[in-house]
């Protein structure tokens, strides 16, 4: 008989310190959330944010998901993700206000040439 058995099929799993085990992260150490597909989503469009083209349609949606990403990892830390939320709200904040101030110069800078 193994030593951490007690014989009730119904009771929590214990672990070497006799608290309950809980729910394991990923297995890639948390490096990528793939269980908080927001936040993951949020990193790649503050990344996409940057480039001109994509700037203004990638932004909002990032900085969006990010403050989704940061709520499902204050509901579950497990799933991690933290992180990738933050750059994602940061880099989609940041790209916001820059593409939209570029685009407010584009429409205002002909009006001031007349």
């Amino acid at each position: 008989m193994s030593q951490g058995f007690s014989g009730d099929p119904y009771q929590s799993p214990q672990s070497a310190g006799g608290r309950p085990q809980t729910e394991q992260g990923d297995s890639t150490g948390g490096v990528i959330p793939y269980k908080n597909a927001p936040a993951l989503i949020a990193y790649y469009l503050g990344i996409f944010s940057l480039v001109p083209c994509l700037g203004l349609i990638a932004a909002i949606p990032a900085v969006i998901l990010g403050v989704i990403g940061l709520q499902k990892v204050r509901q579950n830390p497990v799933v991690k993700g933290t992180v990738h939320a933050w750059i994602g709200i940061v880099l989609g904040g940041i790209c916001t206000l820059l593409w939209g101030a570029a685009i407010m110069m584009a429409f205002i800078a002909p009006l001031l040439a007349r």
